[in-house]
């Protein structure tokens, strides 16, 4: 027999997700409230600058980026986070059986493609070619 959600015994099972719950809320809101209470109030010019490796900053915070070094971590991230997919199966597809190696092998096939794709585009070099003339 199954406990209706209005039921006694759903709440009793319930209780201690609730109590754990309010028991984590409380530890943030009172680690919260504690450390604005203790911490230093006086802001320096020092502190209110912009911080750059340790480095006092020369010039305008506001000049363009190359856009190729977002493309590039972006492509890094992309491809990391696809590795990570490849951990469950590697160390599971012998249990699954052949249906599992083939859809790995697609996965990674894919990878493959897009990475060629990538590399074809240029977006792998530091410095494209359009960029030396």
């Amino acid at each position: 027999m199954t406990p209706t959600p209005l039921s006694a015994d759903y709440l009793t099972a319930h209780a201690a997700i609730l109590i754990y719950l309010a028991a984590i809320v409380g530890f943030l809101v009172v680690n919260l409230v504690f450390w604005w209470l203790v911490r230093p109030k006086r802001a320096s010019e020092e502190k209110l600058t912009t911080y750059e490796c340790g480095e006092d900053p020369q010039g305008s915070a506001w000049i363009q980026f190359n856009i190729r070094f977002y493309v590039f971590a972006l492509i890094f991230v992309i491809f990391d986070v696809e590795a990570a997919f490849l951990i469950p199966w590697a160390v599971v597809y012998r249990e699954l059986g052949v249906l599992a190696f083939v859809e790995g092998v697609v996965f990674i096939a894919i990878l493959v493609c897009a990475l060629a794709y990538v590399w074809r585009k240029g977006d792998l070099a530091w410095v494209r070619p359009e960029d030396r003339e």
